[in-house]
Parts: C-alpha cells; structure tokens; sequence
C-alpha cells in the first residue's frame, strides 16, 4: 500500500505531462497538414501545366485544381512551360503558416513536332 505522501503522484506526473502531450500531438498534426498542402501543390502545378500544353488558362486550371479553402492561399506564377504554385498550410497562426509554405513546380513544353 502507497504511503500517505506517494498519493496522487500518478495524477501530478500525468497534469504535467499533459501539455507536453498536447504541444507534440499539435506539431505533428502541422506537419501532417503541410505534407498535404504540398500534395495539393504538386496536383495543382501538374493541372496548370497540363492546360497550358492544351492550349487552356493555365492560372485558371491550376487555381481549380485547388480545394476552395486552398485558393486563397496560393500565389501562382507562370513563365513559359513553368508553372510555380507556392500554398501556405492552414495554421492557427499565420506566422506559422508562412513559414511552412510549399512550393511545387512542373514544367509542360508543348510538342512543336505535331502538325
């Protein structure tokens, strides 16, 4: 039997540990966003690229290719065959966000030997 000052230490132990548990699950919960804010990045460069090559709005198909919370945080440049998205994450704060934006670039040339 636990002595009268060994009572409650696993409660202590556990409200001390509990932020820390907390600050880890949201870091990694951050980092999984960003890692899916860089899939939606590839997918939207490689749209844009591909439009450009059918002869479409290149900044119009990548935007589309976006969820709609995603297109107001992307900054799309085009030079050529040269599509560069750069997304920033959803974040709680937007320090946080900028910092952790992806950038994803594909490039398209479209074939000159076709008739």
């Amino acid at each position: 039997m636990p002595s009268p000052t060994e009572r409650g230490q696993a409660s202590v132990e556990l409200l001390a540990g509990l932020p820390a548990l907390l600050l880890s699950a949201l870091i990694g919960f951050q980092l999984l966003l960003a890692g899916y804010t860089l899939t939606l990045a590839d997918g939207a460069a490689e749209a844009g690229a591909a439009a450009g090559v059918a002869g479409l709005d290149v900044t119009e198909a990548a935007r589309e290719a976006l969820p709609g919370w995603a297109r107001d945080r992307a900054s799309i440049e085009v030079t050529g065959g040269r599509v560069r998205i750069e997304l920033r994450p959803p974040a709680p704060l937007t320090s946080i966000a900028e910092r952790l934006s992806v950038t994803s670039v594909a490039w398209a040339r479209p074939d000159r030997a076709a008739p």
